[in-house]
């Protein structure tokens, strides 16, 4: 889908040359995705937040290193998220976050299974909405996430799961990824949430929930899945990635 401006038309004066028109058919996927989500979403996913804080200005990992260098308790909290000097995340044009996978993980899945969505490849953020996924009834499980710093400092980063049902809100997740910058040696950081526990009983196995998943940062920059769409610019059709919310399915079940 894409947003179409009004034609604009470009007179060449008076030597009366044919007019131009220009006919722009261009989509700002960011605004495009926040202007059409409706209402319940946003409040789905409204955050948290404490009265009173105000973001900082944002400095890149490198500026960080350097500040209050003379301050040994801080230098050593702040190699704690990766920041040391000289680490200045490389090219700073693209996302500052990539989420690569997320897994539920549960002391009684049987051996040798995994439940893991690959967050690096769209295809596969697309078959999550088309085959949910069995989770057993009344036990204990929790979400462990995968992530990689690309540059700059990522402060306050949650993540923010809303599950429905017919339509409806059955329940709400949110948790806190914390504040990292690049790993030193570019490697991904893995998270686990806290546990949580499945729903149970006759009513609860029937149908299907709907999840909608979304990382999100202090400044409301969303890292999630990577999804393909397409572009028109002038006459040219083109298509990108953007980072976006990811949705998934799954049905309660009495066994894995």
């Amino acid at each position: 889908m894409s947003r179409q401006f009004p034609t604009a038309s470009i007179d060449r004066g008076p030597t009366r040359r044919r007019r131009a028109h220009l006919s722009l058919n261009v989509v700002t996927f960011h605004d495009f995705y926040y202007a059409h989500m409706s209402a319940e979403d946003q409040d789905d996913f409204k955050p948290s937040s404490t009265p009173g804080y105000k973001l900082g200005e944002a400095k890149s990992a490198d500026e960080y290193a350097k500040m209050d260098a003379e301050d040994e308790s801080l230098a050593r909290w702040k190699a704690s998220l990766g920041i040391v000097p000289g680490v200045t995340g490389g090219d700073t044009s693209g996302p500052r976050v990539t989420v690569l996978t997320l897994e539920l993980m549960s002391p009684t899945l049987p051996a040798g299974k995994a439940i893991s969505f690959d967050l690096s490849n769209p295809a596969r953020i697309a078959d999550l909405k088309k085959t949910p996924i069995t989770i057993k009834e009344g036990v204990e499980y929790n979400v462990r996430i995968q992530f990689k710093v690309n540059h700059s400092i990522i402060s306050g980063v949650r993540y923010m799961q809303v599950v429905k049902r017919a339509g409806v809100r059955v329940d709400k997740m949110e948790q806190m990824l914390g504040s990292y910058g690049p790993h030193p040696e570019g490697k991904p950081y893995t998270k686990d949430f806290d546990p949580e526990e499945s729903p149970s009983g006759m009513l609860a196995r029937s149908g299907t929930y709907s999840v909608r998943s979304r990382v999100v940062d202090d400044d409301g920059e969303v890292y999630a899945g990577t999804s393909q769409i397409t572009v028109r610019l002038l006459s040219l059709l083109t298509t990108c990635s953007r980072v976006v919310d990811w949705d998934w399915q799954f049905k309660l079940a009495k066994e894995w």
